[in-house]
């Protein structure tokens, strides 16, 4: 495509959604199709995603999990465990934007965001626990190197007690984060939920972080992963996928435009102009039914949600109960090129029931209830939930609550 060209906004979605891994959705999304244990083919997701950003809130399911079940349909968790919180596994985390799972290969690009947050938190005076809290770090990079790998529960000290803010971590939870930001040291999987932690050499090669690029290069690399990711995007829509400055992801496009990678675009009601990469394909036509994450990269940059679907979209766990518009825990429903709808969801797992407690459909969108109520059908299977109970909260409950139990009634 050539620079300065201009995409329509319909244009614009299909590139998106055609980068994020949905051109070819529906080919896993049939009725009745097994459960996916491909693990090259889950691990191929997350490579072009480039992350799956981690979040403890677990009313319908873990965050993490979600993007590739909207992507690759039903498929077995245990497979992504393996290769994400398992020890030895092929990921690990980092602040990739927010706390994510990234392959292990990605870790070198963000070395410079290490030493940046070490410098920052060692400034004098700006982080009154680091300074005092030194002692106790060294101490515990101390055991983690005579222990191996360790989960903050499992070291014993005296300051390992919870208390005050920052979600009642102790000063050992704390300080091993401090660590973690400035790669001292690194995730080493999880169990539970619970991160584990480990020196760099106990998990990754000898040196592996000391050969890692410097800032611009390092940064170069992400913004073009980004580009790719995103299909099209502004300055600031490519500098949040990674969570970067937008000083320096501009300067980075105008270095992967001279070198032939990138190309601006203007896109159709768009301000500010946008980027996408050289070998980026526009689709045909999207054919997806999915529910989203609310911190699934094709919605998780709000201003982008708005220019490319007119959908505001905003995350209400944190807002009282009165004051919630949609509901507590609300995905965006994806069907084809337009997100459609959204559905607050909760897995009851103690009734074996996918509790549907509000459904809306957007304003002049092509909603088709029946296509929600069967992805809503695997959703339940893939969480080993038997049956769907909608409420009778949102535009869109009735008709859901019809296609539902018509949807059950087909499968018997």
């Amino acid at each position: 495509m050539p620079s300065h060209s201009t995409l329509s906004r319909a244009d614009a979605r299909r590139l998106v959604l055609g980068a994020q891994g949905f051109a070819r959705q529906s080919e896993r999304m049939a009725p009745g199709a097994e459960p996916l244990r491909s693990a090259r083919s889950l691990t191929s997701c997350i490579g072009a995603l480039g992350l799956l950003q981690i979040d403890s809130v677990n009313v319908f399911e873990r965050s993490h999990y979600l993007p590739l079940f909207a992507r690759r349909g039903p498929y077995d968790r245990t497979v992504l465990d393996r290769a994400t919180v398992d020890a030895g596994a092929r990921h690990v985390e980092y602040w990739a934007h927010e706390a994510a799972f990234i392959p292990r290969a990605m870790l070198p690009l963000f070395r410079w965001k290490m030493d940046a947050l070490r410098a920052r938190d060692h400034e004098a005076g700006r982080t009154p626990f680091v300074e005092d809290r030194a002692p106790l770090m060294r101490e515990l990079l101390a055991v983690l190197a005579a222990n191996g790998p360790m989960a903050a529960s499992e070291i014993e000290h005296e300051s390992n007690v919870r208390h005050g803010p920052w979600w009642g971590w102790s000063d050992v939870k704390r300080s091993l984060e401090f660590l973690f930001r400035w790669g001292d040291v690194v995730s080493a999987g999880r169990r539970g939920f619970e991160r584990v932690y480990a020196l760099p050499d106990h998990v990754l090669p000898p040196g592996y972080l000391d050969a890692a690029p410097e800032r611009a290069d390092g940064i170069r690399s992400l913004v073009e992963h980004a580009v790719r990711a995103s299909g099209v995007g502004t300055v600031a829509d490519l500098a949040d996928y990674f969570r970067l400055r937008t000083d320096d992801t501009k300067r980075a496009l105008l270095d992967l435009q001279s070198a032939g990678s990138v190309v601006p675009v203007a896109v159709e009601g768009w301000s500010q102009p946008a980027w996408m990469h050289v070998d980026a394909r526009i689709p045909r036509r999207i054919s997806a039914s999915a529910i989203l994450s609310p911190f699934d990269p094709v919605v998780w940059f709000r201003p982008r949600a708005e220019r490319l679907w007119d959908f505001r979209y905003r995350i209400e766990i944190y807002t009282p109960a009165p004051k919630r518009v949609y509901g507590y825990y609300v995905l965006p429903v994806l069907q084809d090129e337009h997100i459609v709808g959204r559905v607050d969801l909760k897995s009851d797992r103690q009734r074996r029931a996918l509790l549907v407690r509000a459904a809306w459909r957007e304003p002049d969108a092509p909603f088709d209830a029946d296509r929600l109520a069967e992805t809503l059908r695997m959703a339940a299977r893939w969480q080993g939930l038997d049956t769907i109970e909608v409420s009778d909260h949102g535009t869109a409950a009735a008709e859901l609550a019809a296609a539902v139990t018509r949807v059950e009634r087909r499968a018997g």
